[in-house]
């Protein structure tokens, strides 16, 4: 007769390779649908209105910010036209994790966990104590995808694994909260004049309570980090390729 007991602590999944890429892949696909359906409606950056839920909350140098309900979530999304910078520019920037915390300086650590295909990746994004409330000791396991449409556009779709896999893959740090991001990534259109059109969604579950004031005041977050990866790219755009 067998004594043993169920573990107290919280379960995780073990995952061959296989079945993890086939997880992600049919996961992204409806992140990036998500994506697209965000991005297309009201493409301009000139209304002030609602528009499919979306309520504009600040217009400030040409970047749009939005939210939208979505019940116990929340939902944000920045646009914004980048001028004379093509769509790969922008990615080849917005995308390398080593140089996030540059325009991101509440990140503390951006890592790779494992390289599923060439446009698929498991990360761990980590957050620290000083960091704005919604991701104050945050860590987040997420997937990314990257892909490109048949019309130029370029999408990068990123999302949480499930719990169960996600501390399967790497135990959580006993002083970090693991948050939940869901369906969230960019959509970034290219134009026929070299510049690109930017839609930026985030949409997180904070794990835990937070004060409905610091929720509202993510869209400063979101301006502040818009600003610093703008000048990133431009930077990028002036010393690179001419």
């Amino acid at each position: 007769m067998s004594s043993s007991s169920p573990a107290t602590c919280s379960r995780s999944w073990s995952i061959s390779e296989d079945s993890l890429r086939r997880y992600v892949f049919y996961a992204s696909e409806n992140c990036i649908q998500e994506l697209l359906s965000a991005s297309d409606s009201n493409r301009a950056v000139e209304s002030s209105t609602v528009n499919d839920g979306w309520k504009i909350l600040a217009i400030d140098n040409g970047v749009e910010i939005s939210k939208r309900p979505s019940g116990s979530l929340h939902t944000f999304r920045s646009r914004w036209l980048l001028k004379s910078v093509s769509a790969q520019q922008f990615i080849t920037v917005a995308n390398a994790i080593d140089a996030a915390k540059q325009w991101d300086p509440d990140l503390v650590e951006a890592s790779y966990i494992k390289d599923l295909e060439e446009n698929l990746s498991i990360i761990r994004l980590r957050f620290g104590d000083r960091s704005k409330p919604l991701f104050r000791n945050r860590e987040f396991i997420v997937y990314e995808r990257r892909e490109s449409m048949d019309d130029g556009t370029l999408v990068v779709a990123v999302a949480s694994l499930p719990k169960e896999i996600a501390d399967g893959l790497h135990p959580k740090q006993n002083n970090a909260i693991r948050g939940l991001l869901l369906q969230s990534g960019w959509v970034v259109e290219k134009l026929e004049d070299g510049s690109c059109m930017v839609t930026y969604i985030v949409q997180l579950d904070p794990a835990g309570w937070l004060p409905k004031c610091f929720v509202n005041r993510f869209n400063t977050k979101l301006v502040m980090i818009i600003e610093n990866l703008k000048n990133q790219v431009l930077a990028c755009s002036t010393n690179g390729d001419t």
